[in-house]
């Protein structure tokens, strides 16, 4: 005999299906509020993760580097004939660049070295950065080059000037900096040319190792320097104190430098820029610093 359904059955056992399918996905003695909340949780914002997702797979921040490094290489040769002619701000130099030897002094991270994975790390998982998990990255030696550094710097030491690595990894990294830098084809003449953080300058004292000015003053008593590369301002000159105010009182001073004598790798990743949102206090909390990263914002309303 065929059975007959009406409509109205039909679609009261399937709302007590579709009921009984969604209840099935709720843990015993949760409501389904509580697993929202709880998804809504395990979903953390990182404020990394789109800044290293456009480093690593971007051909956007590819192109950046490259021509970054083509135009410095452009614009070389004249700097090298030039015998007037230094990259250091006049409180870096303290002995007459005249007669001196032809140098570029280049920061590592980010500027000859790339080194998102660590950064992935960090966001997989949900760390911050830190000096031993740091340590261990540089010990591995694996970083490569962020695009065109090579191709310059090899150009670079074929005319007879010298790379000088002014890193602020600290000087007991020196020996697996140079090897990394050496394994991926970078010019590296002797263990002088690696400036690591803490390194003590004779004459010169700063507030932090952190800090570059006193050793482009060791640098500039023994070269002239053509160039610098760097991703942060401070690689250039030093910003004291870090505010955003004094940052950009040192562009309108030295911003025609750029693309001249100083060439800034891009780097959303990290950077002093951050720590200036939120008066270099590093003990706030994520939301805290998310927030004074909102107040900079500018909508024009």
């Amino acid at each position: 005999m065929r059975q007959c359904v009406s409509a109205s059955s039909l679609l009261g056992a399937l709302l007590l299906l579709s009921g009984c399918q969604h209840m099935a996905t709720v843990p015993v003695g949760q409501s389904t509020g509580q697993v929202d909340r709880a998804h809504s949780k395990a979903v953390v914002a990182d404020d990394n993760l789109h800044a290293v997702t456009w480093m690593q797979t971007s051909a956007e921040y590819r192109a950046n580097s490259i021509q970054t490094y083509r135009a410095a290489l452009a614009q070389l040769g004249a700097a090298l004939a030039d015998p007037q002619w230094d990259a250091l701000v006049p409180s870096d130099r303290v002995v007459p660049a005249a007669g001196l030897k032809p140098a570029v002094v280049v920061d590592i991270d980010e500027t000859v070295l790339d080194n998102s994975p660590y950064q992935v790390r960090l966001i997989r998982s949900g760390l911050a950065y830190d000096d031993a998990t740091w340590a261990q990255w540089v010990a591995e030696q694996s970083a490569r080059p962020v695009p065109g550094a090579v191709e310059f710097a090899q150009a670079a030491d074929a005319l007879g000037i010298t790379l000088i690595y002014l890193s602020n990894r600290t000087l007991d990294q020196r020996t697996a900096s140079l090897a990394n830098l050496r394994a991926v084809g970078f010019p590296v003449a002797d263990e002088s040319v690696y400036l690591g953080k803490g390194m003590p300058v004779e004459g010169c004292q700063q507030a932090s190792g952190s800090e570059k000015h006193c050793r482009r003053q060791w640098v500039s008593r023994k070269y002239r320097v053509l160039m610098q590369f760097g991703d942060q301002l401070g690689d250039f000159v030093q910003p004291s104190p870090n505010t955003t105010e004094n940052r950009a009182e040192l562009m309108r001073r030295y911003g025609s430098w750029f693309g001249e004598r100083w060439w800034m790798l891009a780097n959303p990743s990290y950077g002093d820029w951050q720590p200036a949102l939120f008066n270099n206090d590093w003990s706030l909390p994520p939301e805290a610093q998310r927030a004074a990263k909102q107040r900079a914002l500018d909508a024009r309303d």
